[in-house]
């Protein structure tokens, strides 16, 4: 245990010099690169400029940990939370020289190349350093020795999860469990729950993981007293996982712990303010610089093509399932289906200029006059007619969990092949599935990703959407 604890500060200590490597390495580059007036900003007070560049760094190391020797760390999430070490700590270091009279526009210029370039080879490093952990741990080296107490279907589900991919780093020793008949079926059961202490101490286990059933609360509670007193750490899978087949999230009352059954980053106000703020700041870019022209040229189109007006306007189903009035360019002749009826291929009811809007998303942008006046986000899941709402909400279960987020103007069941008809009450489902995955799982970059995806998919054009 103590080795492997060793090997975690080892990597950390790794990832730490590599990062402060980097940082004054790129800072005095790129001062020199600037000639004479970049060394003039940084002899200006040379030691007291390096001394707060790397203080900033490690003041920043407090609000982003380092976290790449864990078992399971994503690849996006390295270079997610890199970004946000670095902008973290450039706003410290900026601070700072502000305070020493060293902030100027040299200095800013300076500050903008650095923090593009260190995001880059901070990522880069850290991706390569968890890509060499990886290999490390395929090799068998940097493992951590644990056993599962309980062989059932909870038990079972955590062996395969934890053999899936030997990168993660576990050394299953096997099984504990106090039904007989398992030595039957299982050639890793190492014994009865009441061996486990002494085959944990003999063996040196890191990790003890108990899926035993609540029932057996004397045991669990024995086996717990016992990996704090000799500091295995110990981790218990609720014996409910067996029906509910998704992650938890823990709060506290008091003392009193409380699961919920998922993760909403955005009933934090901080992550609220964000994607509002990003919200006005990208709707009014659009609808005072793109939006005008469009309009005048869309337009002339649409009054062209058929009579009516430019605008389509329908109510849709907005945040906690209360109506808005969703604008759209119009791609239809003016009929009475256009609330009730979902655009299909080859829709005799379109326009010839509509099929163009759809394909390249041209007729979603009045939808950012919707954003502005709050009753949508840029990105979120799409809103449905208050049809589908009615007959979808009654069909899945999982259906008005979307309606906890503004809907968008795109969003990420639609950048993985999901936008367009719904034929199906399983396309649907995909649908809604993915919806609730971007719930639980918002980040700003999420949102920074769709829409680059969208705007990929405008260029090539959508082959779903008619």
């Amino acid at each position: 245990m103590e080795t492997n604890n060793k090997y975690g500060y080892l990597i950390r200590w790794l990832i730490g010099v590599g990062d402060m490597i980097i940082l004054n390495f790129v800072f005095l580059l790129i001062c020199n690169m600037l000639g004479g007036r970049g060394l003039h900003f940084i002899y200006h007070s040379l030691r007291e400029v390096i001394l707060l560049l790397n203080f900033s760094y490690f003041l920043s190391l407090y609000f982003v940990p380092i976290q790449l020797h864990k078992s399971v760390v994503f690849i996006d999430k390295i270079v997610q939370r890199a970004v946000s070490l670095v902008t973290i700590l450039i706003f410290l270091f900026a601070t700072c020289l502000m305070f020493l009279n060293v902030g100027n526009v040299l200095a800013s210029f300076i500050l903008v190349y650095y923090y593009i370039s260190v995001v880059l080879l901070i990522s880069l490093w850290r991706v390569f350093v968890r890509i060499i952990l990886k290999w490390y741990r395929r090799k068998g080296y940097n493992f951590k020795k644990v056993i599962i107490v309980g062989a059932g279907k909870n038990g079972m589900d955590l062996y395969r999860v934890m053999k899936d991919d030997l990168s993660y780093g576990f050394n299953i020793l096997g099984f504990f469990d106090d039904n007989p008949e398992l030595k039957k079926t299982l050639p890793n059961l190492l014994g009865t729950t009441s061996e486990v202490e002494e085959f944990a101490l003999a063996h040196d286990i890191d990790e003890i993981y108990c899926t035993l059933p609540g029932t057996n609360d004397e045991k669990i509670v024995r086996m717990l007293n016992f990996s704090e007193k000799h500091m295995i750490r110990f981790f218990i899978v609720p014996e409910f996982y067996r029906n509910l087949k998704k992650s938890l999230v823990m709060e506290v009352m008091e003392s009193v712990p409380l699961l919920t059954v998922r993760r909403e980053p955005l009933q934090a106000v901080y992550n609220r303010a964000l994607k509002r703020t990003f919200d006005i700041v990208f709707s009014l870019a659009i609808l005072l610089t793109v939006f005008p022209i469009l309009y005048i040229i869309i337009g002339a189109l649409i009054k062209l093509s058929s009579p009516g007006p430019i605008l389509f306007k329908q109510k849709r189903t907005g945040l906690y399932g209360r109506d808005f009035e969703c604008y759209k360019f119009r791609t239809m002749k003016v009929n009475a289906e256009a609330d009730t009826m979902q655009a299909v291929k080859d829709d005799p009811r379109k326009t010839k200029i509509g099929s163009f809007l759809r394909k390249t998303n041209l007729d979603e942008f009045p939808q950012f006059i919707n954003v502005l006046l709050g009753d949508m986000s840029v990105v979120g899941p799409r809103p449905h007619m208050l049809k589908h709402t009615e007959e979808y909400s009654a069909l899945i279960d999982k259906y008005m969990i979307r309606h906890l987020v503004k809907p968008g103007i795109t969003g990420w069941a639609q950048v993985t092949g999901y936008r367009g008809e719904t034929k199906t009450l399983e396309q649907m489902e995909g649908r809604v599935k993915r919806d609730v995955w971007y719930i639980e799982n918002w980040t700003f970059f999420l949102d920074l990703k769709i829409i680059v995806v969208t705007l990929l998919n405008m260029l090539r054009g959508e082959k779903n959407a008619y």
